[in-house]
């Protein structure tokens, strides 16, 4: 599903940023150009991000 239409960022690709170590919206948005035009897709973008953080966090207590 696309978050970003303006920059046609999905949320796999905000996904994926987080999974290989973007921690913040700021580290996101530098590498795919995320809530950069009109700015709409923020809030979605940081609950995604937060929320991917989150699972991370939980697989690896799971592990540990």
């Amino acid at each position: 599903m696309y978050v970003c239409l303006c920059r046609a960022v999905t949320d796999r690709q905000i996904r994926e940023s987080v999974e290989n170590g973007a921690s913040s919206f700021r580290e996101v948005r530098a590498e795919l150009d995320v809530g950069t035009c009109c700015g709409r897709c923020v809030p979605e973008a940081r609950e995604l991000i937060d929320q991917t953080l989150f699972e991370l966090a939980a697989r690896i207590s799971v592990a540990a």
